[in-house]
């Protein structure tokens, strides 16, 4: 403890939140809380927090829709990037944030997960020497051709402190010479899945808007380069998605930009069965809902893999690996790449066994990480943060 702090004196941590994506934006609004948690019990260490929203995600369904049904205070700056190659993407995140984060000197970078505005946030950080903070960190796919994993890996070697959803990322940051700056935290989308998904069972009404009875649907995300950019597993996908879909067991889709626009670049296109049903992009509370109720979930997405495991609906990835392994062990998910018959014959196991495994227990935490990372960060940074007026 600082003896500024030790004399009752105030002293004010200055971190920038660096966001860009829906999963950070969930990740955010809950740190956002803990935030205002920790303020109002009167701390020797106030903090004061700052966001920056890169642009990655600029569609409203993205993005806006999050931060007014989360309650996350607007951004101090929004970059506007927008979609685009990766080089391209992360060169104008880099320069808006070298910007803004020299001109801001906090004393504190927070990064989340695995986009591009992650390894963005990290590199403009490390270049103007502001100690950096990973929240979700140590995920491994063992696949470097994801674009996700680069981006997670490079995070995690200029980080000073790295905040672990669960045991099997603290094991791969110690495999890798990490460990002291790993800390077992829990998964804050677990937080905010808690937090949320009461009031996403009272206040959406994306059921019956689109005419759904609970564990009579499949419900599919897809928005992952290695699907997107690949016309034929992007067209095997879809083809499995009308394989599954029937008049009685539609298949919700809620439909991501860059699958939109893949999809329109289809030659010849692939035409979607009638109870394939495709969405815009939809909220975080109709999200939630919609995982809670399916038979099954098929997607390409790490959040989404876990909130399925929340839920204990069981899960189809449409990959041939995952950064939460400890949803295969545990018998939740199954990895089916883009294969139409083993996509098949999941969704098939998936409505025998009841569309329902149990909620995945103990593996994320118990709802405080997003409280605990706050109090870390306070206590490690705060004996250097210099009293504000």
């Amino acid at each position: 403890m600082s003896d500024r702090a030790k004399s009752g004196e105030e002293a004010v941590l200055r971190w920038t939140s660096v966001v860009g994506a829906r999963p950070q934006f969930v990740k955010a609004a809950m740190i956002g809380r803990a935030v205002r948690r920790h303020n109002a019990a009167r701390p020797a260490v106030r903090v004061a927090e700052t966001l920056i929203h890169t642009g990655q995600h600029y569609d409203p369904g993205l993005s806006q829709v999050f931060f007014d049904q989360l309650d996350i205070r607007p951004p101090r700056i929004n970059l506007g990037v927008g979609s685009g190659p990766h080089g391209r993407q992360t060169a104008e995140m880099l320069t808006g944030l070298e910007s803004a984060l020299a001109a801001d000197r906090p004393d504190l970078v927070v990064v989340y997960g695995d986009t591009n505005t992650t390894l963005a946030g990290a590199l403009a950080a490390a270049k103007l020497g502001i100690p950096i903070a990973h929240v979700e960190a140590g995920l491994r796919s063992r696949n470097m051709r994801m674009p996700e994993e680069i981006n997670r890996v490079v995070a995690d070697r200029l980080a000073a402190l790295l905040f672990c959803p669960t045991r099997e990322a603290v094991a791969n940051l110690k495999a890798e010479g990490l460990g002291a700056r790993a800390r077992l935290v829990g998964d804050v989308m677990y937080d905010a899945f808690l937090h949320y998904k009461a009031r996403a069972r009272a206040d959406s009404r994306i059921l019956a808007g689109l005419n759904l009875t609970p564990r009579g649907y499949a419900l599919a995300t897809v928005h992952r380069q290695e699907n997107t950019d690949d016309p034929e597993r992007l067209r095997a996908l879809f083809e499995a998605f009308n394989r599954i879909a029937a008049p009685d067991f539609p298949l919700i889709i809620p439909l991501h930009p860059r699958t939109r626009n893949a999809l329109r670049a289809l030659r010849p296109r692939t035409a979607l069965a009638p109870a394939v049903i495709v969405t815009p992009p939809i909220s975080y509370l109709d999200m939630i809902a919609l995982e809670a109720e399916a038979a099954v979930v098929l997607t390409d997405s790490g959040g989404v893999q876990k909130e399925a495991a929340f839920a204990g609906v069981p899960c189809l990835t449409l990959r041939g690996e995952t950064e939460w392994p400890e949803t295969v062990a545990a018998g939740i998910n199954r990895l089916v790449g883009a294969d139409p018959g083993r996509i098949a014959r999941g969704v098939r196991a998936a409505r025998t066994a009841g569309g329902r495994r149990g909620a995945v227990r103990g593996l994320y935490g118990n709802g405080a990480a997003a409280d605990r990372i706050v109090d870390i960060l306070a206590k490690r940074f705060g004996a250097r943060a210099p009293e504000r007026g």
